[in-house]
């Protein structure tokens, strides 16, 4: 860890506001070092001399309105700390732009695994992979679960309209990225237009996570059939869950989003659980109707092509941090021309077009 400051944090400024805000800040000299694997909001590991965090803040440029709200993360894992859904302990947020640029929140750093590598799912025996996959589905369950109005998230989301809203919303923010250089892709208008016309009728809300998937969990150094933190909950509201497990199945089951994730295939030749296996046991604790559940999966891949054209628009600007980022464009067409192949071939008759 360096004590000369990686883009997108003044260390400087944080100091004195770590020392009034962050339980554990001495108030001494701050280093920090960028984690590796971020494609989206941007995360680093901060240490004084006595202690470690991870500071949470919005990429460098070409922020998607509501994409990137950091006040959001903030509240929902601090609600979240009082359930059985693992998550770090929060510590605190601030939206002054003039300490650190942008908005951030600072939470614990939890010692985990997090799997991001093909190297990363190798290590994995055949019985790991299994109980990783079941964890991964049991705990999406919980997060479905949790009585948000306990937690004091009753205000968090506005579920009536969750669907119609999500595609029109996403529709807004691939607008965005078209003006901002990213390249046009009319199966994403397409899309748009097919699952406006399938809309499925919700079942009752839930917490959504928004992103939930293997590299935004945190598996237990010795146990990876433990999840000891979820992570990333930018995108978290309240709406429909079958949206979560809709994005979920996108990344187990389809080559193309696993490479915007880990980059490795989660096969069932490496003991992971099949896609049926996954719809199977998520069905038995949620009990609900996945009568409908190719809208969803349609839905994953519209959205998940529209976050990495972001992406895409955000390194056509030079503004990522890191490596991996000029496939992005030719990913959100493979991305869009997979989603409206899969769509023409779905038993939902207005999602074939």
């Amino acid at each position: 860890m360096t004590s000369e400051a990686p883009e997108g944090v003044d260390l400087a400024r944080l100091q004195s506001w770590f020392a009034q805000h962050v339980e554990g800040s001495s108030g001494s000299p701050l280093r920090a070092d960028l984690i590796a694997g971020g494609r989206s909001n941007l995360t680093y590991v901060v240490a004084d001399d006595a202690h470690e965090w991870v500071l949470r803040r919005p990429p460098l440029g070409h922020v998607l309105p509501t994409a990137h709200d950091m006040a959001r993360e903030y509240r929902v894992i601090s609600g979240l700390a009082t359930t059985d859904v693992p998550v770090p302990r929060a510590y605190a947020f601030c939206d002054d732009n003039e300490v650190n640029g942008a908005a951030f929140y600072v939470m614990e750093k939890v010692d985990g695994v997090i799997p991001r590598t093909p190297e990363d799912i190798a290590l994995m025996t055949r019985d790991d992979a299994r109980r990783c996959s079941e964890e991964l589905v049991d705990v999406l369950a919980r997060i479905h679960a949790v009585d948000y109005a306990a937690v004091g998230l009753a205000d968090f989301g506005r579920p009536d309209g969750y669907l119609e809203r999500q595609v029109r919303r996403w529709n807004q923010q691939w607008e965005r990225s078209k003006e901002a250089g990213c390249p046009d892709a009319p199966a994403i208008d397409e899309l748009a237009r097919r699952l406006r016309d399938a809309l499925p009728e919700s079942g009752p809300p839930t917490i959504v996570h928004g992103d939930y998937r293997l590299d935004n969990t945190m598996l237990a150094p010795n146990d990876y059939g433990r999840v000891v933190a979820v992570l990333d909950w930018e995108m978290a509201t309240l709406g429909d869950p079958l949206a979560d497990l809709g994005l979920f199945l996108l990344y187990w089951g389809r080559s193309e989003a696993q490479v915007v994730a880990t980059g490795a295939l989660i096969s069932t030749d490496a003991g992971f659980l099949s896609r049926d296996d996954v719809v199977d046991r998520y069905a038995k604790q949620a009990n609900r109707s996945l009568d409908q559940l190719d809208w969803y999966e349609v839905f994953a891949s519209y959205k998940l092509a529209i976050i990495v054209a972001g992406i895409h628009a955000r390194y056509l600007m030079g503004k990522t941090l890191g490596e991996g980022f000029d496939h992005m464009g030719a990913m959100v067409v493979a991305l869009a021309d997979g989603a409206l192949q899969f769509a023409s071939h779905s038993q939902i008759k207005a999602l074939r077009g």
